[in-house]
């Protein structure tokens, strides 16, 4: 919004023309989403606690610790992460950027699919919500949507092709088949981040870290010069999702501020399902979704865990980790839930560096 009013009186105001800056813009969306979370935040907390009187379900089936230790916690946090990012990008970005409204479609529309999820389990008391098959459905349906706004804005000639990391000059055109591989990329991503958010605090901080790395990925894919000079697929107007970005950054961060262990607040299926759809639909738009597997490893690591233990147990009826996903199986182990957060934390910032070194290793 502001870029669209503001840069217009600098004749007037000079200063008012860093408004149409990218730059300048990522970091008011940071700052303000940071804000908005820090001020409604303790008050909307409360709010939460007063109409949720037993707080987030806890599965009986999962680590006995967490019956004492986060029972009555409320849930649904992720709505004020929504609300903060969505003001937030609103305020700073370009309104007539279709990836930007694109993006914004996915987060909104997977955080309403996890809002009724967090939803039926309050008022049912039960662990169990929407069923599996129904959150598939509605995601498909949103994601076949926002691939076809994807490849129809393209104006890179290669909007169904498929990008590899360290190989230039080389492309995958999957055709119509590029929205299954988009299916697979952003519900994957959501569901993976669902998974992973288990822990106080440990899904959070890896969305963070993605988000720092897409808002930078972002800004070079959608700028040609650095763009040409990494030997990357230029993708126009594809940098404002840098304020998106930004904004995520600073809705992350203020949620952390009550998300920090001990939890005042749990994300819920309302934050995670989002967080992750908002990664996804990001990695297709900038053509780095197989990046997005390296930096969101973390990710990739709880899910397939989840996966290798419901498959193997099928087979076997014998089990691989103690529990899954695996931050389960290091609380069984008899880890501390801080020692796992932060090495699980240290492991996302890794993968992150090695996925941002891609863009030069070519």
């Amino acid at each position: 919004m502001l870029f669209h009013l503001l840069p217009g009186l600098s004749n007037q105001i000079g200063f008012l023309n860093v408004f149409k800056y990218l730059t300048f813009r990522t970091g008011g969306a940071i700052l303000t989403s940071l804000l908005i979370s820090f001020i409604f935040g303790s008050s909307f907390i409360n709010w939460l606690k007063s109409i949720q009187k037993n707080g987030q379900p806890i599965r009986e089936n999962g680590p006995e610790g967490h019956l004492l230790t986060k029972k009555g916690t409320p849930t649904m946090g992720g709505v004020l992460v929504l609300i903060s990012l969505t003001i937030s990008t609103l305020l700073w970005g370009n309104l007539t950027n279709v990836y930007l409204w694109t993006v914004l479609f996915i987060t909104l529309g997977f955080g309403l699919i996890g809002a009724y999820d967090d939803y039926l389990k309050l008022t049912k008391q039960s662990s169990n919500g929407l069923s599996g098959k129904h959150k598939l459905i509605l995601q498909g349906l949103m994601t076949l949507i926002a691939t076809y706004f994807i490849v129809n804005q393209g104006k890179s000639g290669f909007s169904t092709s498929v990008a590899f990391p360290f190989i230039k000059d080389y492309l995958l055109d999957l055709g119509v088949f590029f929205y299954v591989f988009s299916f697979f990329v952003i519900v994957g991503a959501s569901n993976a981040v669902n998974l992973t958010d288990g822990l106080d605090g440990l899904a959070i901080v890896p969305i963070v870290l993605a988000c720092s790395c897409f808002a930078l990925i972002s800004y070079l894919v959608g700028n040609s010069v650095f763009a040409n000079y990494l030997q990357i697929q230029h993708v126009p107007d594809v940098g404002e999702l840098s304020v998106f970005c930004g904004a995520m950054i600073g809705a992350g961060l203020g949620f952390l501020w009550y998300n920090a262990p001990p939890a005042k607040v749990f994300m819920g299926d309302t934050g995670s399902l989002a967080a992750g759809g908002a990664l996804g639909v990001t990695s297709v738009i900038t053509k780095h979704e197989i990046v997005l597997a390296i930096i969101g490893g973390l990710f990739v690591l709880e899910a397939i865990s989840v996966i290798l233990q419901v498959g193997y147990y099928k087979l076997t009826k014998r089990r691989i980790f103690l529990m899954a996903p695996i931050h389960h199986h290091f609380e069984k182990k008899g880890w501390a839930e801080a020692t796992i957060v932060i090495r699980f934390w240290i492991i996302a910032m890794i993968l992150a560096l090695i996925g941002l070194s891609t863009l030069k290793l070519r």
